[in-house]
């Protein structure tokens, strides 16, 4: 054969392998990847050819699927029962955005291609499973508590059985009505609206906003004080000047009365008075570095905390002054916290010192109602503090609603602890503080517990009128109120 010829056939047949390699690469990588991108036209249109699975509440579905109207390629969309009280909880499923919250969470699962769906037949049909559903642990009567109670005031609250972990109630205000999102053909002018308003109704205030705590972060101050031996109890006295002026500067840390009893107060006594020259002094007298194990022991500085949504890491900072880590002690300079966050740390007190795994999903389940995970099942407990030290925090707590700043939280019948925060907001305290109350409830009766955090960020109240008991107690009295129901 002529040399030309053979080496171009040599050439041409090395095109042809290489054509041929190519084809095969795009039909099984290239073309999985993109038939796996969720900006595919092909994903949506498959997603909502058929109904959703479902979010379930109290064995009731708060979400549907409706036919969608018009010419539209996509047959079906999301719907919403009691959208806006619910929205903190399921997101929402667009057929023009991504899904968020437990919709996003468990989006493969409530459109059937989640792998533990597939049936011996699917896999050999090739074909999209039933879709699945998910169980949670909300409380229908403790998210209307909530909810109405937090009315048109900005703000957020989360409930937990402190025995179980489980969430009875995450409520964000303002809300939003999630079935405005669901349909292609009107989503974009409510998406638009929503992201213009400036209370952010789409901000999940209870889960993924942190804020200055306040006194409320007291609590674990006076933890990580009676954990490392600085006082026996909570009724030692402390060594506390009032005023105390923070290292390194002429500036006094004062209280909110001048006339309270915070001289040198026992735990008890500066917790009842939420005594600012006690805890200042007491984070200092300890250190950032303990203060902020304590703080971490209950979930501050966990960038992953899942419920099974992604909750906001609440922070206590590092690398502080004296002057800065007093501040700290009292819930201000840089620390933050989510109301989940405090909700747990009232949690893990009431629980004895042991704080359950937060969790707002209880199963999730295949079409036909088996079981796929128990997540009450997976809930672990860990020690923050001992029991000695929960139950002399507990004792504290009471004291501060039968006798101190948080007496708008008292119910007949139950047993009450909790702690006020008035967190200062802006340069020099310029604008509205957030009110705070963390709390637990026992019932006298049943036995039956709840653990409760309510931030409010915004009210129709007076600058001089904000304060954790005024504004934010009340919510958590009704909360505790409808989750200790016989």
């Amino acid at each position: 054969m002529n040399k030309t010829i053979r080496r171009a056939s040599v050439f041409a047949l090395l095109l042809v392998l290489t054509l041929l390699v190519r084809a095969t690469w795009v039909q099984f990588y290239d073309g999985q990847a993109l038939a796996d991108d969720k900006s595919n036209r092909r994903n949506v249109i498959e997603t909502y050819s058929e109904p959703l699975g479902n979010i379930i509440v109290a064995g009731e579905a708060i979400t549907g699927s409706g036919r969608t109207s018009g010419s539209s390629d996509l047959k079906y969309k999301r719907t919403y029962t009691n959208g806006k009280l619910y929205a903190a909880v399921t997101g929402y499923a667009s057929q023009a955005y991504a899904p968020t919250q437990l919709e996003g969470v468990y989006q493969d699962l409530l459109n059937g291609t989640d792998t533990q769906l597939k049936t011996v037949m699917n896999t050999i049909t090739d074909q999209r499973a039933e879709p699945g559903n998910v169980i949670t642990t909300i409380d229908p009567a403790v998210q209307k508590a909530a909810y109405q109670a937090l009315g048109d005031k900005k703000g957020g609250a989360v409930a937990i059985d402190p025995k179980t972990g489980k969430i009875l109630a995450v409520v964000s205000t303002p809300s939003y009505d999630p079935s405005t999102l669901t349909d292609a053909n009107t989503a974009g002018a409510a998406w638009k609206s929503l992201n213009a308003d400036s209370d952010k109704p789409l901000t999940n205030r209870a889960l993924r906003q942190p804020l200055p705590p306040g006194s409320t972060f007291k609590l674990v101050v006076a933890a990580a004080a009676l954990e490392d031996g600085l006082y026996k109890n909570v009724d030692d006295k402390t060594v506390s000047p009032n005023p105390y002026t923070l290292p390194g500067t002429t500036k006094p840390l004062t209280n909110e009365s001048a006339s309270a009893p915070c001289e040198n107060a026992p735990i008890r006594v500066a917790l009842q008075y939420s005594c600012n020259n006690v805890f200042g002094k007491m984070a200092v007298d300890l250190g950032q570095d303990k203060v902020r194990a304590m703080a971490e022991k209950f979930g501050f500085n966990d960038d992953k905390l899942d419920v099974p949504v992604r909750a906001y890491a609440s922070v206590y900072p590092k690398d502080m002054d004296k002057a800065q880590t007093g501040l700290s002690g009292i819930g201000q300079f840089d620390v933050t916290a989510t109301p989940l966050q405090m909700a747990m740390v009232s949690a893990a007190i009431a629980n004895g010192g042991k704080l359950v795994s937060p969790h707002m999903v209880s199963q999730i389940t295949d079409s036909g109602g088996d079981v796929l995970k128990n997540y009450d099942n997976d809930a672990s407990a860990k020690e923050i503090v001992s029991s000695s030290t929960a139950e002399q925090l507990q004792s504290a707590m009471q004291t501060v609603v039968e006798q101190g700043t948080g007496t708008n939280a008292r119910i007949s019948g139950v047993t009450v602890g909790g702690k006020t925060g008035t967190a200062q907001h802006g340069e020099n305290n310029s604008k509205t503080p957030f009110a705070w109350f963390t709390s637990f409830g026992k019932s006298n009766s049943t036995g039956k517990e709840v653990a409760v955090a309510v931030m409010v960020e915004q009210s129709d109240a007076a600058r001089s009128e904000v304060s954790g008991n005024g504004l934010a107690a009340p919510v958590a009295k009704a909360m505790m109120q409808a989750a200790l129901k016989n």
